[in-house]
């Protein structure tokens, strides 16, 4: 499999030079440890899922520390999360070695634990998602950005299906004790056909015959692993009555359309939740681009008691907002843009600079950005990183 190169790679290599640690986090197989042995092929690799590693850290961790050639990467850390501490008092030793320690791991909240009480301002944390349209043009609706994936489209429906048992057995196994491992698989199928819909708990759990409180911890494994997108309402006050619900987006689309019985083009087209898939698709290229670059996420979603609906609101600082509607259609309309215009008409009069884009399906790779009506243009997906890249000047 030839190697993508990820937009990510200038943070890591920057962070290297002025931290001890560098720790890259993601969902399982989104290209971690492939993104640190391309940047650093000289370094010792130990993966740290091999059960006589694993031992060997649980018995003598100092011996096993002791074994390392530095700069090293140790994979899947959150294996042994103990080492954390450890490796702590290594860099304390000599703060002043900077790039020594390359760490990556799958599940982002017990790292994240880990990680804030060890290795405090001794370590730069990074998310490395799937591939975006950026890195690779073959990141498409169906098949998502799995570089697996993409690697062997034709058995794409192979691949996420045994990724659904692993990430099943191995991660959510891994940070809670769920015994009905198929009542969790079916509720992955029904968060995916609630793509792009406001967060209703209560629905959800209904046909699952689990408790709202069950859901709501189901539903954190899944954010905390990085296998969905909980976009926050946009909640400053521009004089209205704000929705306080989040929506839902898979991170990966090829994923959701798999759990969704998506198989194949022909499947997509005539799907009723093309449209949720493609607004998905566009929520996760926002937050690739924005973490590939070091930066938060920064997404938010608007809503307001009279209907008033914006998909997107992307706040890039010193009161400026990015509002994006996402439509499944090579052919946007004046109207696709209504809701756009209302809402910067509305947030113009808090001394906020607004710019508006309508993002829809591409005929072409590129299609050329067009005016929809005033305030508001069209664009291509495929020119979205280059938008962004734009409004964060």
């Amino acid at each position: 499999m030839n190697y993508r190169q990820r937009t990510l790679e200038s943070e890591v290599l920057r962070a290297v030079v002025h931290f001890p640690a560098v720790l890259v986090t993601g969902p399982r197989r989104s290209g971690k440890t492939t993104l640190l042995r391309h940047l650093f092929p000289s370094c010792q690799h130990v993966l740290l899922e091999d059960p006589d590693i694993v031992a060997r850290v649980q018995a003598d961790p100092h011996a096993f520390l002791d074994s390392l050639s530095l700069p090293v990467i140790l994979d899947e850390i959150q294996n042994t999360p103990s080492l954390f501490s450890y490796i702590r008092s290594r860099i304390d030793q000599d703060p002043a070695r900077k790039g020594q320690w390359l760490l990556t791991g799958s599940q982002e909240a017990p790292l994240m634990k880990g990680a804030s009480e060890s290795m405090a301002g001794r370590a730069a944390v990074f998310t490395l998602l799937p591939l975006s349209a950026e890195e690779s043009p073959n990141t498409t609706l169906r098949l998502g950005g799995f570089p697996e994936v993409q690697a062997a489209p034709e058995v794409a429906d192979i691949w996420f299906r045994s990724y659904v048992q692993t990430y099943l057995e191995r991660d959510v196994r891994a940070v809670t004790s769920i015994r009905d491992l198929a009542t969790f698989r079916r509720f992955m199928g029904l968060l995916a056909s609630r793509c792009g819909q406001m967060l209703n708990k209560t629905e959800l759990a209904a046909p699952l015959g689990v408790s709202v409180p069950t859901l709501t911890q189901w539903l954190n494994i899944l954010e905390v692993t990085g296998q969905i997108i909980l976009t926050p309402p946009y909640f400053e006050n521009f004089g209205k009555r704000i929705v306080k619900t989040p929506k839902l987006y898979f991170t990966d689309s090829g994923l959701a359309a798999a759990l969704l019985g998506v198989r194949n083009e022909e499947d997509l087209a005539i799907s009723p939740f093309r449209g949720p898939l493609f607004e998905g698709l566009i929520a996760s290229e926002i937050v690739k681009h924005r973490l590939n670059r070091g930066l938060d996420r920064g997404l938010y979603t608007f809503r307001d008691r009279q209907g008033l609906e914006v998909d997107f609101v992307i706040d890039q600082g010193n009161r400026r907002f990015l509002l994006i509607e996402a439509k499944a259609t090579r052919t946007p309309m004046p109207d696709d843009g209504r809701s756009l215009t209302r809402l910067a008409s509305t947030m113009s009069r808090s001394d906020v600079v607004t710019r508006a884009f309508v993002v829809h399906e591409d005929t072409t790779h590129r299609s050329a950005r067009a005016p929809l009506r005033p305030g508001v243009q069209a664009v291509g997906w495929h020119s979205l990183h280059t938008l962004l890249d734009e409004n964060a000047c």
